[in-house]
């Protein structure tokens, strides 16, 4: 089907093949061999449907022994026509790599790697803020700290580096999340005190939307935003209230077989 260039472009995985196979994050403790492949088909397909209403998807195909396959934002950082592909810490989702380099080649994007023993997990730990023109880059888990200056001589846009100190939230995108109108969502505590620093910084208090503990661990800072919409696992009531003084309305879908794995809305999508 042709694709609309108005129309943001979203690359997603079907959930074919994902499981909890292995244990790389805290969320995956006691999963193995827990998810329900029905239920994560539905929940796959609502997410989808609800992005379609203001989205065009694109779809690479899933692949067996690749379960985390499903968590398309870390395959690559997308920019203008190039691709930075993402090369895994875990041995268990190097895999993944050539099946997202052939993908974007295939798409007629110019794939950049990253320097030899610079570990980079893609959008995962790569959140675009458009109202800065900033890159938010991530570190301290999965990708390394060298990645944002990297990041920002590769693509040419300016990247602030960010340490992550709680492991579970180990990759950028459980706990950040940039907002249309100068808005950013994110769990203060999953930062270290100089990162924080830097968020409040460039970040005015009044545009600062900072969750608790309780209310990340739903996730809800895995989110995609997309005009004024938001679409994420769950929302508490006051957490509702404040997106909606963002001029935000919530799109709450569980994607709670997803979570046993760690990811969630925003991990089950890259935008291109």
């Amino acid at each position: 089907m042709p694709q609309n260039p108005c129309r943001k472009q979203i690359l997603m995985c079907a959930p074919d093949f994902f499981g909890v196979a292995y244990v790389i994050n805290p969320w995956m403790e006691g999963q193995f061999a827990r998810t329900d492949a029905a239920e994560a088909r539905r929940q796959w397909l609502d997410l989808k449907a609800l992005l379609e209403q203001r989205a065009d998807i694109r779809l690479i195909a899933p692949r067996p022994g690749l379960p985390d396959l499903v968590f398309t934002a870390n395959a690559g950082l997308p920019r203008n026509g190039k691709v930075v592909i993402s090369r895994f810490r875990c041995l268990e989702r190097r895999g993944e790599e050539e099946v997202f380099r052939d993908w974007f080649q295939r798409q007629g994007f110019e794939v950049i790697d990253p320097p030899e023993g610079l570990s980079f997990e893609g959008a995962g730990d790569a959140l675009y803020d458009e109202a800065r023109d900033l890159y938010w880059v991530g570190h301290g888990f999965r990708s390394h700290k060298d990645a944002a200056p990297f990041l920002e001589k590769a693509l040419g846009t300016r990247a602030v580096s960010l340490g992550l100190i709680d492991p579970r939230f180990y990759h950028l995108d459980t706990c950040l999340c940039p907002l249309p109108g100068d808005f950013l969502l994110y769990f203060p505590g999953a930062f270290d005190p100089a990162s924080r620093a830097a968020i409040e910084a460039l970040v005015p208090e009044e545009q600062r939307i900072g969750v608790d503990s309780a209310e990340a661990e739903t996730f809800c800072c895995n989110a995609v935003a997309l005009g004024d919409k938001i679409i994420l696992n769950a929302a508490s009531p006051g957490l509702r209230e404040r997106l909606a003084q963002a001029g935000l309305t919530v799109e709450a879908t569980p994607l709670t077989q997803f979570m046993k794995a760690g990811g969630a809305a925003k991990c089950l999508t890259l935008e291109l």
